[in-house]
């Protein structure tokens, strides 16, 4: 299953890559949290869905997020510059399920939600492009 959320902020992705680190999930969540100190690309979180190891990784556009033992196989991108809305800042978050319980989807789009809360209030406070 794959669910997007457009961000109407304006920024760039050397903006997006600067500032969203594993060091500052506060910019952009407050859904989940450092447990340690990151490793790398790598670092133990605590969050909704228990405790997992949160992966970074530089894409074009952005970067991309993945909890790595999830039984969902969830990542989720935040990019900017490339469709479906090219001068927004999209987040789009998958999973490897066709069909999952309301209550988890529900939690998906409230995960999307605080992400983009914070997105938008953290680039527009003072992180223009």
């Amino acid at each position: 299953m794959e669910f997007f959320k457009i961000v109407k902020v304006k920024t760039n992705e050397e903006s997006i890559r600067e500032h969203l680190t594993l060091s500052a999930l506060e910019n952009f969540s407050n859904e989940i949290f450092p447990l340690d100190q990151p490793q790398g690309n790598e670092v133990e979180i605590g969050g909704i869905w228990g405790e997992f190891t949160l992966n970074r990784a530089v894409i074009k556009g952005g970067i991309r997020f993945s909890l790595v033992e999830c039984p969902n196989a969830l990542c989720w991108t935040i990019t900017t510059g490339y469709p479906p809305e090219r001068n927004s800042v999209v987040i789009h978050l998958t999973i490897n399920r066709k069909r999952k319980h309301p209550e988890f989807l529900e939690e998906i789009e409230e995960f999307l939600e605080d992400h983009s809360t914070c997105l938008e209030k953290f680039f527009s406070d003072s992180h223009q492009e």
